[in-house]
């Protein structure tokens, strides 16, 4: 190789390092990687998308909606009582037609309206003595659960002041209070029937222990001894549901049956004991 030749190729050789090297210094700093080809029938891979956060949440922690409250419906609280005798054996002074509206519907009613606005408030659950107590309590808000509850209590009580083959006058225990309370028995009895017939429209009339003496009483409508203090002993329902079936408006002579021929002296001495 000449002289020449050899200068030459070592001036070939120093202008392509050169050249590189400028390249090298030109090229901009945040200039990307060309990406690798991609095979042909292969999709290219890319990076999942990072939360704004720059952290990713797992699933499991993230909040919840809050769970639906769960709505249940309470069972009745207030039952009607089974009678304690058949339909027709208060016959014949209480058919059993009268009966079967009496109780099935008059107080069936009554016992589902006590169920129904006591439901949802803090005397739903309550004993019904309570909610009658309570209610009456109330004022107007409370009037028509008041009627309801009552009206039950007091029929609850009334059925069970009645007895086929009852009536007349008392004996033993009982009879000795009735003679010191009223004199005798047939005193008790003018009084008690005077005081049914002539009360004023619907009601009831009650025999009581009132401040350890017997009374005779009457309350009006849904009106009850157990907001007096009273103990009540029996009860007899003058309202005109209780006898117009067979009595029309002879009030009289239903008063005079329950007293002869119903009258229960046997829950009278188990109320005074």
């Amino acid at each position: 190789m000449s002289m020449d030749d050899a200068f030459s190729r070592r001036l070939f050789v120093g202008s392509v390092i050169a050249t590189s090297a400028g390249a090298l210094l030109t090229r901009p700093a945040n200039a990307q990687k060309t990406p690798p080809p991609v095979a042909e029938g292969t999709k290219p891979q890319t990076a999942p998308p990072v939360p704004p956060t720059g952290k990713t949440v797992p699933e499991a922690a993230k909040p919840s909606a809050p769970a639906e409250p769960s709505v249940t419906t309470a069972a009745p609280t207030i039952a009607l009582p089974p009678l304690p005798y058949a339909e027709n054996a208060l016959e014949p002074v209480i058919s059993a037609t009268t009966v079967g509206f009496h109780y099935g519907k008059h107080h069936k009613t009554y016992v589902e309206k006590t169920n129904t606005l006591s439901a949802g408030t803090p005397l739903a659950g309550k004993s019904l003595e309570e909610i009658v107590k309570r209610a009456a309590k109330g004022g107007e808000k409370q009037k028509k659960l008041f009627n309801a509850a009552a009206q039950t209590w007091n029929h609850n009580f009334y059925w069970q002041s009645l007895k086929p083959k009852g009536g007349g006058a008392p004996t033993g225990t009982v009879k000795e209070r009735i003679d010191k309370d009223f004199g005798s028995y047939e005193k008790f009895r003018e009084q008690f029937a005077t005081t049914a017939i002539d009360h004023f429209s619907n009601g009831w009339v009650w025999l009581v222990l009132d401040k350890g003496k017997l009374k005779i009483v009457e309350t009006h409508d849904a009106d009850t001894p157990l907001l007096r203090g009273q103990k009540p002993l029996l009860t007899t329902d003058v309202w005109e549901h209780a006898y117009y079936l067979d009595y029309k408006n002879a009030r009289k002579d239903y008063v005079n049956g329950f007293l002869d021929k119903l009258l229960n002296w046997d829950f009278v001495a188990a109320n005074l004991v």
